[in-house]
Order: C-alpha cells, then structure tokens, then sequence
C-alpha cells in the first residue's frame, strides 16, 4: 500500500511530555538496560523530529498563514528545551565508562556525534538559540514578501527567474534591476537582522568557551574529520584552478556577443541560444520524470512512484511559498518529502533531480540502526544531491527534449564551474564575519567586495547599485539561515563530477556504487564516506583540479 503524505502525522510536544519521555529513559539507564534505552530514545527522536519537520514545512509552504506562523513559533521556542534534555542524555551516556558497550550498542560514529553534539548546546544558550530561530524565520519570511514588477508581471523572487535568463539582455537587466531594488528598499532591515544574528550567535559561543562562533558551526556542524584550515586550502584550490578557467568561458562569451563588457545580468544566459527549458510545464516534467527513473533503475523508478503518487513533492511556485528548494523527512515514517519553487527554467530541472537525490538516500538509509545515521553531514549529503543531477545527464532528453539535450548538459557543466567561486566566496565571506563579529554593516558589505574580487573579478555590475556597493550576499539564504554550511555545496560538486566522470565510463557501476552510498547514510564522517564509493576526498591535493579537468575537456576549454 502506498503510504500517503496526508497520513502523517505526530503528536506535538510539550515541556511535560518531554520531560516524562526523558525520565522514563533515564529510568531505564538507572536499571542498567542500556539497550531499552537507547531504543525508546530512538522512538521519541524519531516522533519530535517528524513534527518539527511537519511543523516546518507546512510553515514554509505558506509563511502567510497565521496558524503556520503560531506553529513555527511554538516549535521554535520548544527546540531549546529538546535540546537540553537530548545534551543531558548525551553527557550521562558518555559519562559510562563502559564505552566499549555503548559503541557496540549506538555504533562508534554515534558515540563520536555525539561528543561533539554536547560541546555545541547548554542550557545557558537556550533564550539565544531560540532567537535566533526567530531572526532567521523573520529573513525567510521577509524575502518570500516580495512583489516585484518585471514586464509588467507582478512575480516574486522565484518567478523573476526567467526573466533573468532571457535572451533579451534588456529584459535579463529589467529583471536584475528590479530584484536588487528590493533587496536596497529593504536593505537596512536585512542588515539589522544579520547584524543581530551574528552577534547573537558569537555571544552563544563565548558562552560555551569558543572566542568567535567559527569552532562552534564547525561543531554544529557535526564536521569531525576536516577543519577550517582544510576549508581555506581547498578555496585557494578554487581561486588557482577555477577562477581564471571561468573568466575564460566569460570572456569567450562576451567576445561571442559582441559585448563592451559582460554584466552581472549576462551571467546567468549560457547559452547564447537561451538556457534550454522543460519542455513541458509542471505536470509534463513530473510525468516525465517517471519515464527517467525507470530507464535509470528499477529502484529510482519505484522509489519516486511512491513520491508522486503519495504526496510527497510541493514543486510549484505561488505567493507566499518560502523561496528555494530542500528536502525535508519524517523518520517516524521513513518517508521524505521535496520543496521547491518551478518557474519554467532549466532551474526547474536543477532543483528537481538535486532534491530528489537527497530523497533518495534518504529513503535508501531508512533502515539504518538509529536517528544518527539516517542522514550524513551536510557536505555527504549533497554528495547525493548533485550526484543525480549528474546521473540523470543521459536522459535529459525527456526533460528538455532530444533536441535540447546536448545543450542542457553543457550548460549544467558550465553552471558548475561557474559555482565554485560562488561558493568558496560565500564561505570565506563568513569565516571573516564571524572573525571580526563587531564590524559594521558597511564593513562586512566591503569584505564582501573585497572577496568578490578575489573569487569573481568578472563581476560588474553596472548601474545595479545595491550590489554594485556589496550587498549582493544578502539574497544567500544560507549566510543567514545556515551559517558555514555552503561550502558543502563545493565539497560535494568535486565529489559528484567524480561520479560523473565515472558514469561516462561504465554507467552502471558508477549507479551502483551511488545507490550503495546513499544506503550507507550517515554511518560515517564525510571522507570515509567518500572512501567508500571508491571516490576521492576534496582536501586530497590535485583533487578538485583532477574533478573539473573532464568537464573543461568536454566543454573545450583546454
């Protein structure tokens, strides 16, 4: 029987349930049953976090919604309380001396998350944490309130999309320029938002001994066999190697034109016939996809019947959707469930085949012995994400048409190399606000520039004043939201063009090996993940150069 969206459901918690959870495991433990209690801790982990999720979801699928809104915010305030009875659990389990039987029991990788876990939450930060879930609710909430005018449409920020990418390069600039006119109107606010996170959370980490709140994202991250030092080789690698191959493909593109010089708007056209789209709108790419998995692999196939049929996609794009794409999970039910904004762009395609591979693995390590495991660290993670946006490459023909299909792969690849300086930039971005938590709002928009043109030095931006002067980092979400996690982006695309340099090769077995780590989950720490599909670490030296080698091959750009 299918299982269906609309039957999930979990009881919301209160203080008094939590607290009456916790002390029936801590009854157990005091027995000496170990193993009850390590089970009925699973059971209740699994139940919160299905309700967070839930909670969380429903709220991003219309952040208008007064009773989602309440939900968020209830959710939001009872998360520190959670968070101080699943630390105290940690410590008391840790404390055993029997570690030997508690590794034998939760797993030994288990038992490493969790010492970091207990170094990262303490009831002394319980009022910042739960601050700061309203700071970023409030960013999310107001980047999903714009109207903007394009073309005479009134769109949001995920509708402007398409005309961004508009062969007409006065349209493409109508688009950008009404985007950053928002993001300027309410650039003060944007500003005092960041300004209160970043403050918050360097107060949350002297509170727990760090003197800056780098070492306590890393730790929140859960990041046990990297650190930033590997971080800031692994950027220069990026600004050696990919910067000036990417200022190569921009200036072939201006030179094509027959442009002055090539815009911030002219980026996003890499295809100088126009980025090829979905053939088809909404429905015709769902159905499609169907078509897809089923020539990929039975398991892709039945999988991703199970999604569409049961509910467990949101793809279309309306007022008052919070921006974006992401999957979320019920592990309670071992079920995900896929978020995004289409807009009738190759993004479109993008969004789908990424968040469908975190789907994926999701489901894949379902049956993995505890909550721990059912996800890896956000960089493993997305070794899944874009490794099916990969994989998928030889039928993209059903989603673009035949005729399209070359062009979408070239373009894909292109996008990819074009990411990489992005991305590093976004990170070192935060490695130095985080630095330097006392600068002003002007001082973190000239760090900003500053990187800009270290990672990007082909970004000009005409008469767009708004980010001309800095601001562009404001519409990352993730610099808000998810402090330090976009270089997992990166991490994971040197890993994924690794699948699919093996794909070109022997399909199937690149495939196998794909679906094997995705089961694996997060049994292990990011490089022995990547170990074990037989791929190559990022921070290994002559990796990421060795990973964009073939695509600069394919592309000709050698």
């Amino acid at each position: 029987m299918t299982l269906r969206f609309a039957e999930i459901t979990a009881p919301r918690p209160d203080k008094a349930s939590l607290a009456a959870q916790h002390a029936a495991i801590d009854a157990l433990l005091d027995v000496g049953d170990r193993a009850g209690a390590l089970a009925l801790w699973d059971k209740a982990r699994r139940g919160y976090d299905t309700w967070s999720s839930l909670v969380h979801l429903t709220f991003a699928q219309d952040t208008t919604d007064k009773d989602a809104v309440a939900a968020r915010e209830y959710a939001d305030a009872l998360a520190p309380e959670a968070a101080t009875h699943e630390t105290a659990l940690k410590r008391r389990l840790l404390a055993d001396p029997d570690r030997a039987e508690l590794e034998a029991l939760a797993g030994a990788h288990a038992v490493a998350l969790w010492e970091t876990d207990v170094t990262a939450f303490d009831p002394a930060i319980a009022g910042e944490t739960e601050e700061e879930s309203r700071l970023c609710a409030r960013y999310t909430a107001l980047l999903a309130s714009a109207k903007v005018m394009v073309r005479g449409q009134e769109v949001n920020l995920s509708g402007l999309t398409p005309f961004a990418e508009d062969p007409d390069r006065a349209i493409r600039h109508e688009a950008e320029a009404a985007r950053w006119d928002f993001f300027e109107k309410n650039g003060e606010e944007l500003d005092s938002i960041y300004d209160q996170l970043v403050k918050l959370r360097t107060a949350m980490a002297r509170k727990l001994g760090d003197a800056t709140f780098t070492p306590l994202a890393y730790r929140r991250m859960r990041r046990l066999d990297y650190g930033p030092a590997d971080v800031a080789r692994y950027r220069e690698a990026v600004a050696t190697h990919v910067t000036p191959l990417v200022a190569h493909v921009l200036e072939a593109r201006r030179a094509m034109h027959g442009w002055d010089r090539l815009r911030y708007w002219d980026e996003a056209l890499i295809d100088p016939a126009g980025n090829p789209k979905p053939a088809g709108d909404h429905d015709m790419l769902v159905m499609a996809a169907q078509e897809m998995f089923a020539r990929m692999d039975p398991r892709l196939s039945d999988f991703y019947a199970m999604m569409r049929q049961g509910g467990f996609i949101d793809l279309k794009n309306r007022p008052g959707k919070a921006g974006g794409g992401f999957c979320t999970a019920f592990p309670s039910f071992g079920a995900p469930f896929i978020f995004a904004n289409f807009n009738g762009t190759h993004n479109d395609i993008g969004v789908f085949t990424h968040e469908m591979g975190h789907a994926f693995q999701c489901w894949e390590s379902r049956t993995q012995p505890g909550v721990d495991y059912l996800w890896p660290t956000m960089e493993a993670a997305e070794i899944h994400s874009m490794g099916l946006e990969y994989l998928t490459h030889p039928h993209m023909g059903l989603l673009v048409g035949d005729d399209a299909a070359d062009r979408y792969r070239a373009m894909h690849l292109v996008s990819a190399l074009m990411f990489l300086p992005y991305g590093v930039c976004v990170d070192h971005f935060q490695h130095e606000v985080y630095a330097n938590s006392d600068a002003t709002p002007a001082e973190r928009h000239a760090m900003w520039q500053r990187l800009e043109r270290l990672y990007m030095p082909w970004s000009e931006y005409g008469d767009l004043a708004y980010p001309a002067k800095g601001g562009r980092w404001q519409a990352k979400q993730h610099i808000f939201n998810s402090p330090f996690y976009y270089i997992d982006y990166t991490l994971a695309l040197c890993v994924a063009l690794q699948f699919w340099v093996w794909s070109r090769r022997d399909p199937k077995a690149a495939l196998d090996a794909y679906v094997a780590l995705c089961g694996r989950g997060g049994s292990m720490a990011f490089q022995g993940l990547v170990a074990s599909a037989g791929l190559t670490s990022p921070f290994q030296p002559g990796a990421l150069e060795a990973a964009v080698a073939e695509a600069a091959a394919v592309l000709d750009l050698t």
